[in-house]
């Protein structure tokens, strides 16, 4: 299995950058442009969530009213993914994502510099939507070029996201433990960050030609069956995945055992399998095919959930994050990649709607997941918390099978 993993990798790594730099004009590629962007939008999350510590001294807050200001970032993702998608359609990726970084660079800093937990709370919920509209035209591009290459590489730009949430947060932990400041610490990152979105900006698809094909925009989101399928996969996914970053680590003091410093490597193993995985799973994906690897995915992410939350050995409590962040590598950014193909027109454009559509659902999955695990231990326990978290990701197996086949049904000519 090792050695599948690594072929899959060397050759999912080789199709996707292929010639890494294009020689007309210098210009970095599209796949590098719209793989760093992925990164970009990882590394700010891994920036500012690791300093919520910081943050709350900083305004005087307890954990109470702080995770009310905290969910003005999700509520921001929700409102964005909701209007992103004609955006993206309008102006093109480049133009959306160069717009959206900047100011999402903008509003590092002020969340540093947050004076109070109202500032606080407005600035989270800013930045959220700003990188809310990241979110859905990085997918967007992801898809533009992964039609290009015509062969299917979105789980590798999520690979993008993955490791730029654990450098972003490894620089975090580098300048808390400097002693620096949130609001020094986060102007540094929006500097970087602005930098390096400029070298790669040219190379970020644009808009699409305006032809008369382009001005058909067919059946609404809404009143496509295999769209609420595809954005069922990717809210299961979420409230799993959600569950896993806010909830391991207390799982595993209060139902393993184990100190707060050992539970908090539950999500780096978790983090680190999921990126693994995601470098590997375009290979998997175009050698096993999307439904297979989807319920393959889904069966491995609530085995190794369950494991966690029923067996309580420390060791049972880290293979099972592990399993979980292989599980649940893929099945967002293939439901996303479905979602584009389904919405793509005869002139080669289309899908922008698509993807903002399960992508908004998706995003109340990270929105409503937390509290409704928190909710479930409170009556019940962790432990049985973490056994519903395991259903809602098998629960992507049946989501799978039942989307290809409306796919197919839509495909298929009436008469």
């Amino acid at each position: 299995m090792g050695r599948i993993l690594t072929t899959g990798r060397s050759e999912a790594l080789k199709t996707f950058w292929g010639n890494e730099i294009e020689r007309g004009g210098g210009v970095v590629s599209a796949r590098v442009a719209v793989f760093t962007v992925f990164a970009l939008n990882g590394a700010a999350l891994g920036s500012w969530a690791p300093r919520v510590p910081a943050l709350a001294v900083q305004v005087e807050a307890e954990p109470g009213p702080l995770s009310l200001a905290i969910l003005g970032a999700s509520v921001g993702l929700l409102v964005a993914a909701l209007l992103s998608g004609r955006l993206v359609e309008r102006y093109g990726p480049r133009t959306v994502l160069l717009v959206s970084v900047l100011a999402a660079c903008a509003i590092l800093p002020a969340i540093g510099a947050a004076p109070s937990l109202l500032w606080l709370g407005i600035a989270l919920f800013l930045l959220g939507f700003t990188v809310g509209v990241v979110d859905v035209a990085m997918n967007i591009g992801a898809v533009v070029v992964e039609r290009g290459v015509g062969k299917a590489i979105m789980p590798l730009f999520h690979a993008g996201f993955s490791v730029g949430g654990l450098v972003g947060s490894a620089a975090a932990g580098f300048a808390a433990s400097h002693g620096w400041s949130p609001a020094r610490h986060l102007t540094v990152a929006a500097v970087v960050a602005v930098v390096v979105l400029l070298v790669v900006v040219r190379g970020l698809p644009g808009a699409a030609p305006r032809t008369e094909a382009a001005q058909h925009t067919g059946r609404a989101p809404a009143r496509r069956p295999v769209l609420w399928l595809l954005a069922g996969i990717a809210l299961c996914s979420a409230i799993a995945e959600g569950a896993s970053t806010d909830w391991s680590a207390l799982l595993l003091v209060t139902e393993h055992g184990l100190t707060d410093a050992a539970a908090a490597l539950a999500f780096s193993v978790f983090s680190l399998t999921m990126a693994a995985t995601r470098l590997a799973g375009s290979w998997i994906q175009r050698r096993f095919g999307a439904r297979r690897m989807l319920v393959v995915s889904a069966v491995t992410a609530g085995a190794g959930l369950l494991l966690a939350a029923l067996v309580t050995a420390p060791v049972a409590g880290f293979i099972g994050f592990g399993l979980a962040g292989i599980g649940l590598a893929a099945s967002f950014p293939v439901a996303l990649g479905l979602a584009g193909e389904a919405g793509r027109r005869a002139d080669g454009g289309g899908g922008e709607r698509e993807i903002a559509f399960v992508t908004a659902i998706a995003y109340t999955g990270f929105l409503a997941g937390p509290p409704l695990i928190g909710g479930i231990a409170q009556v019940t326990s962790m432990s049985t918390s973490f056994v519903v978290v395991a259903l809602i990701a098998s629960c992507i197996a049946p989501s799978a099978v039942a989307a290809m086949r409306a796919g197919d049904r839509e495909r298929t000519p009436v008469g």
